[in-house]
């Protein structure tokens, strides 16, 4: 069966690759943003005529943290929307047989209650800190639940909580928060440094998944006869950016102190997913948060010596 991933350089989109080459059995088809345009609406409708896959599975999206967020909402609105609307319209015209999207836990609202279910999206005020990019994402899963209750095709979504794992943004400002703690731990102990400041309180609370297991949850998803228009993927567990902190620091080894910068924004102060919906499904986590961070730690050392290590705006 052929299957085209769209991102599949980013974190998301190689580790369903990797998923994907471990399973076998699968024609895998990529594009790099140079071979393929996925902002043009005729360069997306004639890949998918050529190709003619059986599946599509976008993990394509501009993606980034609170500062990110902020800075940039025009492009994350505007090039998200683009990237869904371009790759579920093409696939309905060219007979693709299966698209499985990508959503986010940020589409909730701020003051969902929590564990937040699937039933309470569109429910209240999105969380202003990431609304360009909640939007756009919202949109993809209306996008697919419209054409499938319309026009019949199994197109469906996924909405993963926070990831970490390999192939994520190390960026110092533009990455997410994991990685962000990561680099600044690590760059203290070299550096002796006897501090290292985070952003806010600490006490938001927040639930992360390695990208492996997200993976291995979308390949389950595929095969469902009949899955969820949409269905959240997470562990169902949350912890403090405080604990989090502490949980980077150990497993970088950094022994100073943690300092918090309360003058910068917290964000949503509590997203924890209800993840009783794909648990009924038959798919359950395998990776504990201490070994994921140890092993994504492992991987960082090894894409900064050898040069491969992603910081990008």
């Amino acid at each position: 069966m052929k299957i085209f991933v769209s991102g599949h350089r980013g974190m998301v989109g190689s580790a369903v690759v990797r998923a994907l080459e471990n399973e076998g059995g699968w024609d895998i088809l990529t594009r790099t943003r140079s071979e393929l345009d996925l902002y043009d609406q005729a360069a997306v409708d004639g890949f998918l005529a050529t190709e003619k896959p059986d599946v599509v599975l976008n993990a394509a999206a501009r993606v980034g943290g609170i500062y990110a967020n902020n800075t940039y909402p025009a492009e994350f609105i505007r090039e998200n929307l683009a990237i869904n609307l371009n790759l579920v319209h093409s696939s309905w015209t060219n007979g693709v047989k299966r698209f499985l999207n990508l959503g986010s836990s940020c589409i909730y609202p701020r003051g969902a209650p929590q564990p937040m279910k699937e039933e309470c999206l569109l429910t209240g005020t999105l969380e202003p800190t990431n609304e360009a990019y909640a939007i756009a994402k919202i949109c993809g899963l209306e996008l697919c639940r419209h054409y499938r209750n319309q026009y019949g095709v199994l197109f469906h979504s996924a909405m993963p909580t926070n990831l970490y794992g390999p192939g994520d943004n190390y960026h110092p400002e533009n990455s997410h928060v994991l990685p962000a703690l990561m680099r600044k731990f690590h760059e203290a102990k070299e550096a002796g440094a006897p501090q290292v400041t985070i952003w806010g309180t600490g006490k938001p609370r927040r639930e992360f998944l390695h990208v492996d297991d997200l993976a291995a949850a979308l390949l389950h998803l595929l095969k469902l006869d009949d899955p969820p228009d949409w269905v959240n993927v997470g562990c169902g567990k949350d912890v403090s950016i405080r604990e989090l902190a502490e949980l980077v620091m150990s497993a970088v080894g950094f022994d100073g102190e943690i300092v918090q910068d309360t003058s910068m924004p917290d964000g949503n102060p509590k997203k924890l997913m209800d993840v009783s919906r794909i648990l009924g499904t038959g798919w359950a986590p395998s990776i504990s948060l201490q070994d994921g961070i140890a092993r994504t730690y492992e991987e960082f050392l090894e894409q900064l010596t050898s040069g491969e290590l992603r910081d990008s705006r």
